[in-house]
């Protein structure tokens, strides 16, 4: 980021509280230590304390204000019991950047007795973010003030074959951002929805197909969820992404077949 990104990024958290889901690794650790150089009080959150110690301590060994919360975000108990933690040490959430997720590739032609994993990706994926903007959106609203970042996929926009439980899963966080932005509208809360492209992350490694493709970096891909931050916009998304979308919505029997094509292959 620019001198004047970083100024910008600083002016909307400093000193504010920030909630960053799956923080352990990937995109969430990244954005978690360039909230934290900026003054964020940055809130941890994902399922390994160790993972988390470690960052907290390095945000502050650099002088920045971290807390840490393991917790499951998939098993409704825990994180009702997180959501309490965090209300009754910190009074407010102003910024939640819903990260966490799994992703699982498998075709719907080898899913038919694995509708489980349609479960376990909508426990986490879905449910686990809405639980957490149930648990912080009433204070936000109260406050007239706030931010909700989604983390969703270019998998939405694309239909990409073979991730129908993972993309099935973002498209209901979409769709429910698209209607809370509409009834919050009036109460100062900002909901951004943020298409992220391929990123080179733990949760990809198991996917070597990806390998030859161009990946985004965790460090580029903090970048877009703080050009979220910076700019509050419904949505971030690159050209790519926008571009397939529009032509789907033009021809979409056309897109299909493209990508049946490149299916079979």
């Amino acid at each position: 980021m620019t001198g004047s990104e970083n100024g910008a990024l600083r002016e909307r958290v400093s000193g504010r509280a920030v909630l960053i889901t799956g923080a352990s690794s990937g995109i969430g650790e990244a954005l978690a230590n360039r909230l934290g150089d900026a003054g964020a009080k940055v809130l941890l959150v994902a399922r390994s304390a160790d993972k988390l110690e470690r960052i907290r301590r390095s945000i502050e060994a650099r002088g920045g204000s971290a807390f840490a919360y393991p917790g499951d975000l998939s098993n409704a108990e825990d994180t009702d019991r997180l959501i309490a933690a965090i209300l009754s040490e910190h009074g407010q959430v102003d910024i939640l950047v819903n990260n966490a997720g799994i992703s699982i590739r498998r075709s719907v032609a080898k899913s038919y007795d694995r509708v489980h994993d349609f479960e376990r990706t909508l426990a986490l994926n879905f449910l686990g973010a809405v639980r957490l903007i149930m648990g912080f959106l009433p204070g936000m609203r109260m406050r007239r003030s706030g931010q909700i970042l989604n983390v969703s996929t270019i998998g939405v926009q694309v239909n990409v074959p073979r991730y129908g439980a993972y993309i099935a899963s973002k498209a209901a966080l979409d769709a429910f951002s698209r209607i809370l932005a509409v009834e919050a509208l009036k109460d100062g809360v900002k909901v951004t929805t943020i298409y992220m492209p391929l990123v080179k992350t733990p949760m990809m490694e198991s996917t070597t197909i990806y390998d030859s493709f161009p990946m985004r970096s965790a460090e580029e891909a903090a970048g877009l969820v703080a050009d979220g931050i910076i700019h509050q916009p419904k949505r971030v998304a690159t050209r790519f992404g926008n571009l397939f979308e529009f032509a789907y919505g033009l021809a979409p029997n056309l897109v299909d077949r493209i990508l049946n094509a490149a299916y079979q292959l």
